[in-house]
């Protein structure tokens, strides 16, 4: 009797056990022929973002949703091979989908041990979980996990397995797989992790959010060491190794959007034009798209740019702290962080929370958490804000967001964000390939992009395109003008009565074309208007590319009054820079898939077609000549600090000093400089284009020319040079005794100089008469 009671338990166990099978053999039939098709593991197709590099192949931008660099298991180094199969799967090569053993383990922790809870999910589950089912957590998910691995691991073998897992996992920062992934923390290949770094990778996929080093670094560290010590236990790593690693400080990136230069513009620019071809599969398909920027020029730009404006921003006064919030007298880290969660760094302008405030010291926090101290010269830019006759809109109390920045001397000192903005573009005269662009002074606060968007009047800086229209009309270099008021009558304008001033409100009398283009004269420029006809200069400016209807024909064009974008200048600037062929700007050099097979590749006309040919190349290189005067002895003579001979351009200032300009080149590079508010309003009073924008060139042209040759442009056959009387008006060291004329224009016969002279230092032959231009009525 008491046999057959003790015989019953078992019984109804085996019965259990029985109906168990079925139900899941049942499962089995019916669930194994519905799997779905492994087709996307065998002809895996991942989702690559569009990515954007300079000519010489550095990354400058990326798009998409997933951050994913799509390796082979070969380019996968054994080390971080050993730390995945330690940290999730050591039985990887042994089992068959599921790991048994594991499941054993599992068991025995969870239930009989009662610690932390542990899983069982095999790298084959976690790619079958990845690919095919969601993440819910239901006992149907996991019999068809584990059908699925089985399947899977039936149709590949272990090594496609692992390589689809460290390309398709996610682990954090918007990364997807490891390669990403070691880009995203660390900024290096997967063949430069350290023991401690691969550690911390491979403990990202249990929870990439939870283990984020970004985030939750201390949690992070935990899990890095533990997988460390589970790879000393397989004998993955000595003792000496695994201490080291533990013992490693944790460095990660803390910005996930760093490329090798600052050209975001750029990217963008990429990102539209790519988009505009391939609509669907521009974030996906893993285009790469290689540029025509360079590198260091790009990197030149923008550094040019950002300190142009902060200079010009820092000369006009502290306008007072970003914010202010009432801060708790125990305020704790919480309280700093809720209160600088809206004020982004923006490079080295750094978002700092006032902690107390002195005219003698401040001290504040900065959105790390790291406290900064603030004395003497630091100080210097805001101690207005401390007066009692300061406005408390001004004044920095505990509270306050600023922001600050580290000086040339590594010191801390209160700055502020501009609110001017500024723009410079560089490109190859050869055939238009863009060498550098910055639209903006910093693109996440504001992505219009003034090179290639902002219509701006381009003042001073057209007159070259009157000059040169000039002396298609016989003009010269030589040509004397009055520089004289000039009143345009309401019956002739049409309106209101117009009076032009020189920016100096002085007039000189009788000038050469060559001294009044160098000094910026306004009213020779009107005077020379005048004379060949509005009409005539309109129609003729279109060579350089202009819009005829963005130019009417009025008086007002010879200031120009007209409306250009930067990139539209530089193109116009070339055409002097390459001996006079219009090219076409262009910022994409090729496109080529994911497997680098090229989908388009740019092959620009050059310079010398004569296809381009805008205007003679006798006015390009007299042009030349008179602008080269202009950055030698004229309103761009700053210029000459670069100390070179083959520099030539010309500023530009508008009305009111709303814009200000420099365009100028060398031979082999045109860069324009602007720079203004977006809503026009005057940038103050005598901040012209030599004041504001000159520097930004000078910076950059610094920069890009260093080591470069300088080139000596050659004299085309119909130029004459001759001699000529001096100019009163000529700027002190400016040349004199010589000038350059077409042929066929000389007001006499004069002895001609050889053709090969240079145009540094023009030769003398006989003396020539000048031709003056009639007074203005």
């Amino acid at each position: 009797m008491w046999q057959r009671f003790l015989l019953f338990p078992f019984a109804l166990l085996a019965g259990f056990a029985a109906i168990v099978a079925c139900l899941a053999g049942l499962f089995l039939l019916l669930a194994y022929p519905n799997l779905p098709s492994l087709v996307v593991l065998t002809d895996y197709q991942p989702k690559i973002p569009l990515r954007v590099y300079t000519v010489e192949g550095a990354l400058i931008g990326e798009f998409g949703e997933e951050r994913r660099s799509v390796i082979s298991i070969r380019e996968v180094p054994p080390l971080l091979k050993h730390a995945i199969l330690a940290a999730e799967d050591e039985r990887f090569y042994q089992h068959t989908g599921i790991d048994y053993i594991g499941v054993l383990r599992a068991a025995y922790a969870n239930f009989v041990q009662g610690g932390r809870r542990q899983g069982a999910s095999t790298i084959t589950m976690q790619v079958a979980r990845n690919f095919f089912l969601s993440s819910e957590k239901t006992l149907t998910r996991k019999l068809y996990e584990a059908l699925l691995a089985f399947k899977i691991e039936n149709s590949l073998d272990k090594d496609q397995i692992l390589e689809l897992y460290v390309n398709q996992i996610y682990l954090g920062q918007r990364a997807y797989g490891f390669a990403a992934a070691a880009q995203a923390y660390y900024g290096k290949p997967l063949e430069r992790l350290t023991v401690a770094e691969a550690a911390m990778l491979a403990g990202l996929p249990k929870a990439p959010s939870a283990y984020n080093p970004v985030v939750n670094p201390q949690r992070a560290q935990q899990r890095q060491h533990y997988v460390l010590r589970r790879m000393k236990d397989l004998g993955q790593i000595t003792e000496a190794q695994l201490a080291e690693a533990m013992n490693a400080p944790l460095h990660v990136k803390r910005e996930i959007n760093e490329f090798a230069a600052h050209a975001e513009y750029v990217a963008e620019m990429v990102r539209q034009a790519v988009h505009e071809q391939y609509p669907v599969e521009v974030y996906s398909k893993g285009f790469r798209v290689y540029t025509t920027i360079r590198k260091a020029d790009q990197e030149a730009a923008y550094v040019a740019v950002r300190r142009g404006v902060l200079e010009y921003d820092r000369r006009h006064g502290f306008r007072g702290p970003e914010h202010f919030v009432e801060l708790p007298e125990q305020a704790d880290e919480d309280d700093f962080e809720e209160a600088l969660a809206e004020h982004s760094d923006i490079d080295d302008l750094r978002a700092a929370l006032v902690l107390s405030a002195s005219p003698r010291e401040i001290t504040a926090v900065l959105r790390n958490g790291e406290r900064v101290a603030l004395r003497a010269e630091g100080l210097k830019f805001v101690a207005r804000s401390f007066e009692e006759k300061s406005p408390p809109q001004r004044r920095i109390r505990r509270g306050a967001i600023v922001r600050v920045q580290r000086d040339d001397k590594g010191l801390w000192q209160i700055a502020q964000l501009p609110e001017v903005e500024a723009a410079f573009v560089s490109l190859d005269p050869s055939d238009g390939a863009v060498r550098a662009l910055v639209g903006g002074f910093d693109f996440n606060r504001n992505k219009f992009n003034h090179v290639t968007q902002a219509w701006r009047q381009p003042g001073s800086s057209f007159k070259p395109f009157i000059y040169s229209a000039s002396l298609e009309k016989g003009y010269t270099p030589a040509t004397v003008v009055l520089d004289e008021p000039v009143v345009v009558e309401a019956e002739v304008t049409g309106s209101q009565r117009w009076e032009p001033k020189n920016y100096d409100g002085k007039f000189e009398g009788p000038m050469r074309l060559r001294t009044a283009l160098a000094k910026s004269k306004n009213m020779v420029s009107v005077r020379l208007l005048q004379d060949i006809g509005a009409k005539y200069a309109q129609d003729y400016v279109t060579r350089f590319g202009f819009d005829a209807d963005k130019h009417p024909p009025y008086l007002t064009m010879a200031l120009g009054a007209g409306g250009v974008t930067p990139m539209q200048m530089a193109r116009a600037y070339a055409v002097f820079a390459n001996g006079g062929y219009l090219v076409q700007p262009y910022f994409i050099q090729k496109i080529v898939d994911d497997r680098g097979n090229p989908l388009g590749v740019a092959k620009p006309p050059r310079s010398g077609d004569e296809a381009l040919r805008a205007i003679d190349a006798r006015n390009a290189f007299i042009m030349d000549s008179m602008m080269q005067d202009v950055t030698r002895y004229g309103t761009a003579a700053r210029a000459s600090k670069l100390g070179r001979r083959d520099i030539a351009g010309k500023t530009g200032t508008t009305n009111d000093f709303v814009d200000a300009w420099f365009c100028g080149y060398q031979p082999g590079l045109v860069g324009i400089a602007w720079l203004g508010f977006d809503q026009p309003r005057s940038l103050g009073r005598n901040q012209t284009g030599g004041q504001v924008a000159l520097p930004i060139w000078i910076e950059y042209m610094g920069r890009t020319l260093k080591g470069i040759p300088e080139t000596e442009r050659a004299v085309p056959q119909g130029v004459i040079a001759a001699h000529t009387d001096a100019d009163p008006a000529a700027p002190a060291g400016a040349r004199s005794g010589s000038e350059w004329f077409y042929k066929e224009f000389l007001p006499a016969v004069p002895q001609p100089s050889s053709p090969s002279a240079a145009p540094f230092a023009a030769p003398t032959p006989a003396p020539v008469e000048e031709r003056r231009i009639p007074r203005s009525p």
